[in-house]
């Protein structure tokens, strides 16, 4: 198994990257994840983690909150 994302920033370039079908909505949420620095509430974190599982990709790991 693959190691687990180190940053949301990491984890959602992956994503951008990947070949999964995005919405625009995750598209967006995902390029701002990428270039804002401020943490991911808990709400964020949930979804990056469910766009993480639904791609095939490792998850978020503890505490990768920024």
């Amino acid at each position: 198994m693959a190691d687990p994302f180190a940053t949301p920033r990491s984890a959602a370039l992956a994503l951008l990257n990947s070949d999964q079908h995005l919405t625009r909505k995750a598209g967006s949420f995902l390029g701002q994840t990428a270039v804002d620095p401020k943490p991911l509430t808990p709400a964020q974190i949930e979804w990056l983690a469910t766009l993480l599982e639904r791609a095939g990709l490792p998850k978020l790991a503890e505490g990768g909150r920024s």
